[in-house]
Formats: structure tokens, C-alpha cells, sequence
């Protein structure tokens, strides 16, 4: 088939890499989110997904809109038979879901109908699941809602923070979605309406949604740093100013610290929380570098009586 491949940020290049590498497809062009500020001096940077086909010889379409009447003139000049898609980040509109004969078809790092919405691997780990996946489907105009032509599954591991995860769905969904294209090609998969029971949905995580709530379990905690880390990033209030938490791990057998209350040890730093304590093992002040929670401790000269919280 003729494919146009939309997507943007890093974790959608394994994907187009997977496609290109293929050789049963023609990758005519890419659609990808115009440059974007970047860096310290805010200069115009291309999507990883643009500097990828750029590198490849893939002509890169990057709309404002995905209405935008140039843009839909030239996929229509283009003709392809099918659209995959892997994090692009804009809605597509009917006009444009109906140019390719196969439609838009995509790559979604969920079980769906579970976790449909922008970060479905951040709640997975939030809500700790012990499984997740993803799964291609054709585009409709719903959330996510279209039917389905494959899933692969994946084991989220104890220490898995999201970013961890979404690289191993990243290269698995790869191989799904290539696949995919394959069965649409030669007829051999059809979509498969998703069940209307088991939706859950997963909105964008919000700096909010990281804030750490120490009258949570123990667990809670830990998952919630986990899912948010490497962004929006965890995080808490010391002395009055934001307290990154890269990294923490549940401390089962200590029970004696309220919420919020710290105790500092020779190497280690524990915090209470609504159970057991969690031993912080990486932190990072404003304004500072990520640092063993230990050496943070230790600079910061903690006082007895001292918490993390409001």
C-alpha cells in the first residue's frame, strides 16, 4: 500500500522505522506537528518524527490543522491507501479521515477499550494495572472508540516508571502496527467493534494530578511517582518550594511516621504516608540537578520535626 504515516514525538519513530524497514509498503510522506520552541534560546526544532523522515527522504507535511485546505489538497494529490498513526496529536477531522480507501489506522499503547485518551500508560501504572499493551484500530471521529485490529500485551514490572513502559510498547507496537498494515493489505484482518464494557479513559496528566498526597498508601505514592516520571515529574513542597521525586520505593516494615514526616538516616531518607513509610532514593530541587535523596538530605540539613507537604 501507499502509506501516509502521521506522528510527532519520539516514541512514534520506532513505528515509522518499522514501516520504512518493511519494504512492503511505500512510505510516500509523513504528517507531523509544525517545529516547536526548544532548548534554552526557544529556537524552531522539527518533531523527531520530521527529522526521522527528513533523514529518510520522506516528504513532511506539517499542518497547523489537519483541516487546512493545503494540507488536505495535497493528501488528496498523494492518494494513499492508508493513514497509520502513532502520537500525532491533533484530532483528525471527517474531511480528512475520509481521503485514504483503508482510512487512519492507530497505534494505541492500551488494551482498549481500557485507557482510551491522551496518556493511557501514566494511568495504567496510577491505577496499578499488572498488564497492559496496545492495540491498532481504525480511526473514527470518537475517543479511541473505533474497532480494532490487534492487540500485543505487556507486563508492567514493579519498578516501571512510564517512561520505561511506553519504550517497550514503543518497539512492540512497531511491530504490531506493520503487521497490521500488512493484514489490511491483503484482507486477512478485519476490525473488530471494541466491547462497551471495561472503558476506562485516561485525560493528559496534569501537574496537578502529580502532586503527592503523603495521607495516600504507600503504594499509591510510589505508583503515582512512577506514572509521572519522566513528565509531568512528581512532585511535593519542602521549605516552601517544589521538591521533584524521581524515584521512591515502599518501605513495608516502617510504620511509625505520620504523613509527610521525614527521618533521615546515615544513607537513607524515609517519609511517611497513610500505611507504611517510602524511602526516597532520588530528588531534585529546584533549580538543582537529579540527586540521591541521601546527598539532598544531607546539603539541605534537615531539622528534627521537618515533613514534606503543605
Amino acid at each position: 500500500m501507499k502509506l501516509v504515516f502521521a506522528g510527532t514525538p519520539e516514541v512514534a519513530v520506532p513505528a515509522l522505522d518499522a514501516l520504512i524497514a518493511s519494504g512492503r509498503h511505500e512510505v510516500a510522506a509523513v504528517v507531523t506537528r509544525p517545529d516547536a520552541p526548544a532548548g534554552r534560546g526557544r529556537r524552531l526544532v522539527a518533531s523527531p518524527v520530521a527529522q526521522r523522515a527528513e533523514e529518510a527522504g520522506i516528504e513532511v507535511l506539517r499542518p497547523e490543522r489537519p483541516r487546512d485546505p493545503d494540507f488536505l489538497e495535497r493528501l488528496r494529490e498523494i492518494a494513499p491507501d492508508c493513514c497509520p498513526v502513532v502520537a500525532y496529536g491533533a484530532l483528525l477531522p471527517r474531511v480528512a479521515l475520509d481521503i485514504p480507501a483503508q482510512g487512519w489506522v492507530n497505534l494505541h499503547f492500551s488494551l482498549l477499550p481500557a485507557w482510551r485518551g491522551a496518556a493511557p500508560v501514566q494511568h495504567s501504572i496510577m491505577a496499578g494495572d499488572e498488564i497492559t499493551g496496545a492495540s491498532t484500530f481504525l480511526i473514527e471521529e470518537g475517543l479511541d472508540s473505533g474497532p480494532v485490529y490487534g492487540t500485543v500485551t505487556e507486563v508492567i514490572r514493579p519498578t516501571d516508571t512510564s517512561g520505561d513502559l511506553l519504550t517497550r510498547l514503543a518497539f512492540a507496537g512497531a511491530g504490531l502496527l506493520s503487521a497490521t498494515m500488512d493484514g489490511v493489505e491483503d484482507g486477512s484482518l478485519k476490525a473488530v467493534p471494541q466491547p462497551h464494557d471495561g472503558i476506562t479513559l485516561a485525560p493528559k496528566i496534569t501537574v496537578e494530578d502529580a502532586h503527592i498526597d503523603w495521607a495516600a498508601p504507600a503504594l499509591r505514592v510510589d505508583r503515582v511517582v512512577r506514572g509521572c516520571t519522566p513528565a509531568p515529574g512528581a512532585w511535593t513542597v519542602f521549605r516552601g518550594e517544589r521538591l521533584k521525586l524521581i524515584q521512591v520505593q515502599p518501605v513495608p516494615g516502617r510504620d511509625d511516621l505520620a504523613p509527610g514526616a521525614l527521618a533521615v538516616g546515615k544513607n537513607s531518607v524515609h517519609v511517611g504516608t497513610g500505611s507504611y513509610a517510602v524511602e526516597l532514593l532520588w530528588v531534585q530541587a529546584q533549580g538543582k540537578k537529579p540527586m540521591r535523596a541521601a546527598d539532598w538530605a544531607r546539603g539541605v540539613r534537615i531539622a528534627d520535626g521537618e515533613r514534606l507537604g503543605e
